[in-house]
């Protein structure tokens, strides 16, 4: 019988920067790294080397957006999944054996209701923090709550508003075997902002980062084609 054994966090202090600088900036660059954490390049790529030979990073190819330039772009590396149980983790075989039970006594509802209430106290979080932090987005706002709770969250600009991004999920592993979990998250964003929102990837389903679409109503009111083709 084969027992998982979970990862051991780096030994070494400056790997264990490395790698937490992934975990909360998300796949990044070997130079982003050496820049991020004030280190050269060949150290940054030292403990690269070691992180991917224990398997708690790998490399990936970066996307592309508009036309690419000479040369091949510089690699991204991103944490895997046994990378991310390196840092403390929030959930366990008991949480686990917990939620099954639920699901067999009280069925999918009330895991749903499980769900739901572990992220109730989000909105109370968030008129606390709106009022202490009044430069901050709505959207801003909520990451700062989510980071509170384990989720290296953060907010970028999107194309028709914002991103709500998450480089971390502090209960993968049960999400993965029970997505309510991610549904009430999803639905209490919603909720807290008043108005419809878009989960587009979860690390609980094998992405890098917990990604939730806010659209910006105010732009997409005038960019809604009518069914002649024309924009509205």
């Amino acid at each position: 019988m084969t027992l998982d054994v979970p990862a051991e966090p780096p030994k070494d202090t400056t790997r264990e920067r490395v790698a937490r600088s992934i975990l909360e900036n998300g796949p990044s660059t070997a130079a982003a790294l050496a820049a991020r954490l004030e280190l050269t390049p060949a150290a940054v790529r030292r403990h690269l080397d070691q992180l991917l030979e224990e398997g708690q990073v790998e490399p990936r190819e970066p996307r592309a957006h508009g036309a690419r330039g000479r040369g091949r772009p510089a690699k991204l590396f991103a944490l895997t999944p046994a990378g991310r149980d390196a840092f403390d983790q929030h959930y366990d075989d008991l949480a686990v054996d917990a939620l099954r039970f639920l699901a067999e006594t009280g069925g999918e509802e009330a895991v749903m209701a499980f769900a739901r209430r572990r992220v109730a106290t989000f909105e109370a979080e968030f008129a606390e923090v709106s009022a202490s932090h009044p430069d901050l987005s709505p959207a801003e706002v909520l990451a700062v709550i989510f980071s509170r709770h384990g989720y290296a969250a953060s907010v970028r600009q999107a194309p028709v508003g914002e991103q709500l991004c998450q480089q971390h999920c502090p209960v993968a592993h049960v999400a993965h075997e029970f997505p309510q979990l991610c549904e009430a998250e999803t639905e209490v964003i919603s909720r807290i902002l008043g108005r419809h929102v878009q989960r587009l990837a979860t690390i609980a389903h094998g992405d890098g980062v917990c990604t939730t679409c806010i659209p910006d109503t105010t732009r997409l009111s005038g960019s809604i084609p009518d069914k002649n083709g024309a924009s509205s």
